[in-house]
Formats: C-alpha cells, structure tokens, sequence
C-alpha cells in the first residue's frame, strides 16, 4: 500500500510539472501532431501553444469526466515521413483516444489511411477539402472548407465585374487542392481563369510568375492561393511592379504576420477568413462572439508578445470538439468517433460545427467572413 501511495503521489507530481504521458491507463491519451519547428512553424507553434495551454486549464478543473488529459505533441516539422511514423507510434504504442494535427494537408493525407485503419479519430488543423471528401469514418477537418472560400472570393469577382483570374497557388499540399477547386468551380460563377501559376514556398523573389502573368492583359485580378509566408512575397512583388490589380487571399492569409510581412502591400487586399480575426468587431450577440474574445485574452495573456492566428484556431477548434466528444463518448475511440458526428451547432473559431455523418467538416459558406488589410489590421470588408 504505501509502494501504491508513493507512485501516486509520483504520478501527480509529474502532471503538474508538464504536459507529458503519463503511465496511468485511466489518464486520457491525446496525441498532435504538429509542424512545432520548421518552414511550417506558423502553423504549427501556434496550434501547439493553443493545446498546451488548452490541457493544462482543462486539467486545473479536473480533467474530462474526472479524467485528466496527457497530451503528447510530436513535433513533424511539416515533413509527411515523420508525420506517419509519428502516427503508427501514437496509435499502437501510446494507444491514444485520438490524434490531433497535422498542420498541414499534404502530412494529413499521409496518415489518413493509418487514422482509419487504426480505428483512431484524427481532427486535422489542414484545410484541403479532400482531407474529408470522401468521408473517412474516422477522419475530421476544423478549417472551412477551399470550395466554399473560393465561393466567397468568385462571388465578390462577380460584384465587381471582374471575370478573368490568374491564379498563383503555392507547391503544398493547400496549394495543390485550393488551384483544383478555383479551376473546377469558375465556371459556376462565369470566371475564367487565363493564368494558372504555381510557385515553390521556399522562394524569396517571385518577379518572374509576377511579370509573366503581368504580361496578359486580359487579366482583372489575381488569387494568390497559400498556406506559406511566400504569399507575402507574391504581393510585394506585384506592387513592386507597379500594378494595382485586385489581389484575393485564400483563408491562409489569416495570420497578422502575412500582412506585415507584405507590408504597404497588403493594403486592400480581399480574402475569407473565420471571425476570430475580427472578434472584437462582432456584434454582442453573435454566438461565437464570447468564446473568441475568451481565447484570444488567454491565448495573449500566457504567450506574451503572440497575436492569435487563424491557425492556433484550427487546433482550439479540434480540441474543443473532442472535449465535447469525451463527454459523451468517456474513453472509447468509437464512442467517440461517434459522439463528434453528433455535435450540432457548437461554437468554435472558424464557425459553428455540425457534423454528420456525411459531413466531417460541419462547417458552411456561413463560416467565412470577407476581410481585408486597412492600416496594417485585418477589418471586415468592405472597409467602412
């Protein structure tokens, strides 16, 4: 007995000083994996931030159900090879209830097929919308969905009167999936695309694709495609050039760092995004409006000096839905794979979820909010 006491109080001791696994089978098992370090750092620092700092409050109340959470963070550095020894480690060694991550989609679609043989829930930080088209029984996504955000941008051409897009997208995963949705859905909203450039993330001059789709004159705008600080570039290098085409983002401009980056040349700029970035601005009785000033106030106040990014949100978004999940569904990977397609309607940063099980996103067009760059900050568009 006083062996048993010992190791208890060892146990304890061990939780308070980290968030780490932990040897006790009753302690629930999460496992994110995250680009911490690396070219894709901005996704995943913030994401790995936002879950320690999620745990360790969670863990002050007493856990889930009276189960505290040990949260295991493997760090991929957005490299899909790790990210799938990372995830055969954490589903048949840690044996965790679920995985969180990755950050990115091209990893996401690497251990899609472990998540589901493994029977373990992944709630994914990526956007492509193939991550979760086809379903997988067991795979979930918390960013909006690339179809709806190109909706939202073909929507706003049309407005404008502006038909003929050049598309820049980046080489990533995003990338890839975000340039197949602009080409397949133009012809929906009468949108032609008459350049279609893709451009590495490593790149620190973009002049060339700049010039040559400058080059075109039948070009009104241009969509620059990109989960990457490479976006910035892409836009310093057309205002550079002297053009004042109209610029759309993707939903991966939502990160404040982008625009400064950019610069001057961020200003105008159009994009969708979820109201975390604009939380201040919502109405008092918008439903996701308390929730995002409460993550935004802990988020700043324990990483001092760090602004919230649409990318932390992602992460704040899949542990929130598994907590939910937990809830109903105590420490059973299937009762709990089931338990998240029944959530309706909660809120969390990128919008209100509701799942199905034809619909492992939960999310709708409803989620985006235009934005734009007025004086360095992100406001809601049009600009008042």
């Amino acid at each position: 007995m006083k062996t048993m006491v010992t190791k208890m109080m060892m146990g304890a001791t061990a939780l308070s000083l980290m968030v780490t696994p932990t040897v006790w089978a009753e302690n629930i098992k999460v496992g994110a994996i995250l680009a911490v370090t690396g070219p894709a750092s901005f996704l995943g620092g913030p994401e790995a931030r936002t879950l320690e700092m999620m745990v360790e409050a969670a863990n002050v109340k007493g856990g889930i159900n009276g189960s505290k959470i040990d949260l295991i963070v493997k760090d991929s550095a957005g490299n899909p090879e790790k990210a799938v020894s990372f995830a055969k480690q954490l589903i048949e060694e840690d044996k965790v209830l679920a995985i969180i991550g990755p950050s990115s989609s091209g990893e996401t679609m690497a251990i899609k097929k472990i998540a589901e043989d493994g029977k373990t829930p992944l709630l994914s930080c990526a956007a492509a919308e193939v991550i979760v088209n086809p379903v997988a029984s067991f795979v979930f996504k918390t960013p909006q969905k690339d179809s709806d955000a190109v909706k939202m941008i073909y929507k706003e051409m049309n407005k404008l009167g502006l038909a003929n897009v050049a598309v820049l997208a980046d080489n990533t995963g995003f990338g890839k999936a975000g340039a197949e949705q602009l080409v397949k859905i133009a012809p929906e909203f009468g949108v032609k695309i008459v350049e279609n450039e893709v451009y590495n993330t490593t790149e620190s001059d973009l002049t060339a694709p700049v010039a040559k789709i400058k080059a075109n004159k039948d070009v009104q705008a241009i969509i620059n495609w990109s989960v990457s600080p490479a976006q910035s570039i892409v836009v310093k290098n057309i205002r550079q050039a002297g053009w004042n085409v109209p610029i759309f983002q993707s939903h991966g401009f939502g990160n404040i760092k982008f625009a400064e980056a950019a610069g001057a040349a961020a200003e105008g700029l159009i994009f969708p995004a979820g109201r975390l970035l604009i939380a201040a601005d919502l109405p008092a009785e918008h439903p996701q409006k308390a929730m995002l000033l409460d993550y935004t106030k802990n988020y700043e106040t324990k990483y001092k000096g760090e602004i919230v990014s649409t990318f932390g949100g992602h992460a704040y978004d899949a542990m929130t839905i598994l907590e939910a999940a937990i809830k109903v569904g105590g420490n059973d990977r299937e009762k709990v794979r089931t338990a998240i397609e029944g959530l309706q309607n909660l809120p969390g940063t990128a919008g209100l979820f509701s799942f199905s099980a034809t619909d492992h996103n939960g999310l709708t067009i409803d989620a985006f909010q235009l934005m734009t760059v007025k004086n360095g900050k992100f406001i809601a568009y049009p600009a008042k």
